[in-house]
């Protein structure tokens, strides 16, 4: 049986009796037939208890149950810590409050209670990001003041590109990254949304960044949590992003050129996935060899095209005649560009 039906049946057995009762000393009340006002009251109680019972008892009770569960832990820990400091605030009231003449000393106290513990949580939960944020700040100094040159234990924001493309799942099981990985909550809007595009190649990026950001929670060496960061003043999803990294002081991991900027000359740091990726790409020096598939034309007359492993395009002088061939070629130039790293060779005599 469903608590629904045993509360409807508690209720009904409840308030019957109680309807018994009230009917009697309703109709010696009147001077009337107490077994006629029993009998109504007892089937007004039964009725009232059957149908209005749940409502007042197990689905509220099922609403909040639900609603906690639903809750960050974060968000959680803010009403707390507000009703906590509200009923504080209230207790040091209770002794002028009870210097008041009857029957406001009776009253007060316990309206003093409930509007700070009320305002207590409704200032945590709606400044939560402001006070973590300032808290995670203030530990983040004291451990930097504690031991320079130890490592970044605090978190880093993962922005949207660098979740769809995928390469910090591989990362993060590095170790590379220390700290705790933090998805902000527009973010996460951002991914649901580009999922649920009607374009198909946008709604393929969503779906692909939110299978990587359900295999990084899976498979991360450390923690990944989405956080509830309101950022006011912003509509864009970069600038809330730039906002928030600046008041939690971490740093943003991206692979995307304009936010890296944009974040750069605002003071926030950013780990670049790309940067990365071209900081361990396997050096060659102008004289090395390299054995390479030439697979298409360059821009130039004659010039031949082939790819290293790691995607590094190396531009091939008279490679033309060798397409479709491995071939022993000679760097003789190397070029770093925005983009990456770029080999021109010839081939080797």
């Amino acid at each position: 049986m469903s608590a629904d039906f045993i509360s409807r049946i508690v209720g009904m057995f409840v308030l019957s009796v109680g309807g018994i009762f009230s009917g009697t000393h309703m109709a010696a009340v009147l001077n009337a037939d107490p077994y006629e006002y029993g009998t109504i009251f007892f089937l007004v109680g039964a009725l009232a208890g059957l149908i209005l019972t749940p409502y007042f008892t197990v689905r509220p009770f099922v609403a909040i149950r639900n609603r906690i569960r639903r809750a960050p832990a974060q968000q959680l820990l803010a009403a707390i810590v507000g009703l906590v400091v509200g009923l504080l605030v209230a207790a040091l009231l209770v002794f002028p409050l009870s210097l008041l003449p009857s029957p406001f000393r009776q009253i007060l106290p316990f309206i003093a209670a409930v509007l700070f513990g009320y305002f207590g949580i409704t200032v945590m939960v709606t400044r939560q990001s402001d006070i973590f944020g300032l808290i995670r700040g203030q530990l983040h100094d004291r451990g930097a003041m504690r031991g320079a040159g130890g490592t970044n234990s605090g978190s880093v924001l993962l922005d949207t590109s660098v979740i769809i493309d995928g390469r910090i799942a591989d990362i993060s099981r590095t170790g590379f990254i220390q700290g705790e990985m933090v998805v902000p909550r527009f973010v996460l809007n951002e991914l649901q949304h580009i999922a649920d595009s009607s374009d198909a190649l946008r709604r393929r990026r969503g779906r692909r960044g939110l299978e990587m950001l359900r295999r990084l929670q899976d498979d991360a060496v450390n923690p990944v949590s989405v956080a509830d960061v309101d950022v006011e003043g912003a509509q864009d999803v970069d600038d809330k992003l730039v906002l928030a990294a600046k008041r939690m002081r971490s740093p943003i991991v991206t692979n995307d050129y304009n936010l890296n900027r944009v974040a750069q000359l605002q003071g926030v740091q950013v780990l670049n996935v790309n940067e990365l990726a071209n900081a361990v790409k396997a050096l060659f020096l102008p004289g090395e060899s390299i054995d390479i598939e030439i697979i298409q034309e360059g821009k130039e007359v004659g010039q031949g095209v082939g790819y290293l492993d790691d995607g590094t395009m190396v531009v091939v002088e008279d490679g033309k005649p060798y397409i479709g061939q491995r071939s022993e070629v000679v760097v003789t130039k190397v070029l770093q560009t925005s983009a990456g790293r770029m080999l021109f060779a010839r081939i080797e005599e």
